[in-house]
This record gives structure tokens, C-alpha cells and sequence, in this order.
């Protein structure tokens, strides 16, 4: 059956020395979202109901709440009875009212004028997430949510997953995916780089012909790269024009501020880099990321401190001032 709130789609797909490093874009359940952070080898950034404006969520909630993918009947366990519930109108009209329900109340906090990281909760059980993967290890991942035994909303998330992933292995082609795509060879120095476009590389290119270093200008990419996998938190990397200024900036607030995870995503093929540039060269350090492979994730060739410290004295006086 089709499930439309589950989507998936390969944004950035690379392979170097027979290491395999994939980018998923993925829209599914917010009530499933839990699950998804269980899965640790994964790097992830996620549309956040902090960011997103209520008046956005309020419009989704009330044209199209998410439903189950079907109606199960309750027995002991996890998972539930394959026949269907006796009366699975009766199930969708109590959901639909609940969703009706979380709308009303949420468009009421808002006239409140309370912010939007209180009112956004009552819609996420009945909203979609948005969110950004990274990793080269899939193989888990599918092995346990592409089984019976996974929530069926998940399941239905991961098949699609994995009739991308696993495309050009397959005897017989999903015929839903309509535009398969090859995992791009990478020599050792190119980057995997998600939400980078062609056009961009291709001004690389004319730099380097110019005689810029280009180490440097892949390192500007990935900056770019950074803060649109950033930009997922309240949804303006898709469809909006790119700004190379304004993602720059963006990349170094999150580098001062210590927001680090949207610069995991991006990974240099080969694990050197050179000293010279002030970035990490360390193996011991490049391999403690979630990446397996000859892959060195740009957080980890960042020169800055993995573990920041905390001033407990300074804060407590923030705190009482506040």
C-alpha cells in the first residue's frame, strides 16, 4: 500500500575505496522519531518544533494529520495483530478528532502569544519530521527496521530507504523509483559534500584553475554544505535560492556557538589532511567519528575542542540575573 507520509530520496551518495557514504533525506511520523535516534551510527539533523512557526504546523495538521498506516488490533507485545481492529472507522474518527482537537488548542496558545516551542508539541503526533542522514553503515539499520517485527510506519520508511540504497542489486527494480542514481566515485581528496550543487563544484573548478588551493576551496564547500544541512531545523534549504554569504556566516555562528552536529554530514575521501591548514590530522582522532571507511568526517578535522567546558559559577550568576 502507499503510505504518503513516509518519503525518502538520496541526496548526496559517494564511494571511495570501496567505502560507500550516504546522505538520505527523509520525511516520515514525528511519533516514530524516537526511534530513528536509536540508531546511533547515524548523523542527523532534524526539523525542529522550536523553529518551525505554529501558523506552518497548524496548516498541515488541519488539511492532511498524519494517520497510522493501518489499524491493528491490541494484543500482549509490541506489535499487533495482523487482522485489523473491528471497527477501523470508528479508530480514524477518534484520531481525527484528536488531531482536530490538538489544532484547536494549539491555535488558541498561539493567540496567547506563547511561543511557539510550547504551542508546536500538542501537533507533533499528528505532523510530519524532516530530517537529514548520514552514515556508511546501513546494514543494521535495514536489518532491523525492514522486519516484520518494526513499528509498520517504520518499516514502510525503511523498505523505502532500501529500495533506494540497494537500487542497481536488485533482480527485479522497484518500479516507485523513477530516478535511480549510481553512488558517485570519489578520488582521494573529493569530499561528499550534501546540498552542494553541480554549478558550484563546477565554480570550484574555474578557481582552481585560477590557481586557489584546493583543499581550501573544498573546505569552502563543506562550510556550505553545513549550514544548509543546518537549515533542515526550520525547512528553507528546499526549494530557496542558495546564499553563499549568508551560509558561510551561518556555518561559523554554529562553529562558535558549538552546534556541531549539521558538520557531520560532510567527509573528505582519504583520511590525510594537511597540517599546514591548521585542521586535524590524526588517525586515532578521524576514526573516533561514526563513519567506518577511509572517510575523515569534517568535524573531526576541525581544530577545535571536542569537549567544551562548563563555568558553573559564571552560569549560576547568569541564571540569577535572568
Amino acid at each position: 500500500m502507499s503510505y504518503d507520509f513516509n518519503t525518502a530520496k538520496i541526496i548526496c551518495d559517494s564511494l571511495h575505496d570501496g567505502s560507500r557514504l550516504t546522505t538520505f533525506e527523509l520525511t516520515y511520523p514525528r511519533y516514530i522519531h524516537a526511534e530513528i535516534m536509536t540508531h546511533r551510527q547515524l548523523s542527523r539533523n532534524a526539523q525542529s518544533s522550536r523553529a518551525i512557526p505554529v501558523e506552518r504546523r497548524l496548516e498541515r495538521v488541519r488539511e492532511n494529520p498524519v494517520m497510522p498506516i493501518r489499524w491493528g488490533a491490541n494484543q500482549r507485545g509490541m506489535q499487533a495483530k495482523d487482522d485489523n481492529v473491528e471497527k477501523p472507522e470508528a479508530c480514524g474518527q477518534v484520531w481525527m478528532a484528536a488531531a482536530h482537537h490538538a489544532a484547536v488548542s494549539a491555535q488558541v496558545l498561539c493567540e496567547l502569544n506563547l511561543h511557539k516551542q510550547w504551542a508546536n508539541r500538542l501537533l507533533e503526533p499528528f505532523d510530519t519530521i524532516t530530517v537529514i542522514a548520514t552514515a556508511t553503515d546501513w546494514g543494521n539499520f535495514f536489518a532491523l527496521r525492514c522486519h516484520p517485527d518494526a513499528q509498520p510506519e517504520f518499516q514502510d520508511l525503511a523498505w523505502k530507504m532500501a529500495d533506494l540504497y540497494y537500487f542497481f542489486q536488485a533482480e527485479e527494480q522497484p518500479l516507485h523509483i523513477t530516478e535511480p542514481k549510481h553512488p558517485r566515485e570519489l578520488d582521494a581528496g573529493a569530499w561528499h559534500l550534501p546540498l552542494v550543487y553541480n554549478d558550484e563544484v563546477r565554480a570550484m573548478a574555474h578557481r582552481l584553475e585560477m590557481g586557489e588551493d584546493n583543499q581550501q576551496l573544498w573546505v569552502e564547500l563543506a562550510k556550505l554544505s553545513v549550514a544548509r544541512c543546518a537549515r533542515v531545523s526550520y525547512l528553507n534549504h528546499d526549494g530557496s535560492k542558495p546564499n553563499a554569504a549568508k551560509d558561510l556566516a551561518l556555518h561559523d555562528m554554529l562553529l562558535a556557538s558549538g552546534h556541531m552536529s549539521p558538520f557531520e554530514h560532510q567527509a573528505r575521501a582519504g583520511l590525510h589532511m594537511p597540517d599546514k591548514d591548521g585542521y586535524c590530522n590524526s588517525y586515532a582522532a578521524l576514526l573516533r567519528s561514526n563513519f567506518s571507511g577511509p572517510w575523515a568526517q569534517y568535524r573531526k578535522l576541525l581544530p577545535v575542542p571536542e569537549v567544551r567546558t562548563f563555568d558553573y559559577a559564571a552560569a549560576l550568576e547568569t541564571r540569577a540575573r535572568s
